[in-house]
């Protein structure tokens, strides 16, 4: 809205993301922990997701497709230099802070799942 209200935002470009970067790895165990479920994550060769990508598009609702396998082979982050949201006078906000709110529906019991109400701790930095 502030990029439509503002004439000085007219024909600039803004890369808009959080405080923080996460591996896919990283954003996969947060999204186990806040719907409070249990999975083993296994890395896949992009050659062998390409490979099951090919078959599984075919399928009414996709699993993977493999415009979804090229988009995963690159790093999708905020460039250096580039208009942000700071540049809008907005702090963003981090994922854990938004992420419970929009998954708390997929807990086995929803909104009623006894873990709920815990606070998501953030991702530990392995890096």
């Amino acid at each position: 809205m502030k990029c439509l209200s503002e004439t000085s935002t007219r024909g600039k470009t803004y890369e808009l993301g959080g405080p923080d970067v996460y591996t896919f790895k990283e954003l996969m165990q947060l999204i186990l922990r806040v719907t409070c479920r249990s999975r083993m994550l296994l890395p896949v060769p992009f050659a062998l997701a390409s490979l099951k990508a090919f078959f599984l598009q075919f399928m009414p609702k996709p699993l993977l497709t493999p415009d979804q396998v090229r988009l995963l082979k690159t790093d999708n982050i905020v460039s250096e230099g580039a208009l942000t949201l700071a540049d809008l006078g907005i702090a963003p906000d981090s994922v854990e802070a938004i992420v419970p709110s929009y998954l708390w529906r997929f807990r086995r019991h929803g909104q009623y799942e006894a873990r709920a109400s815990r606070e998501i701790t953030p991702i530990a930095d392995s890096r």
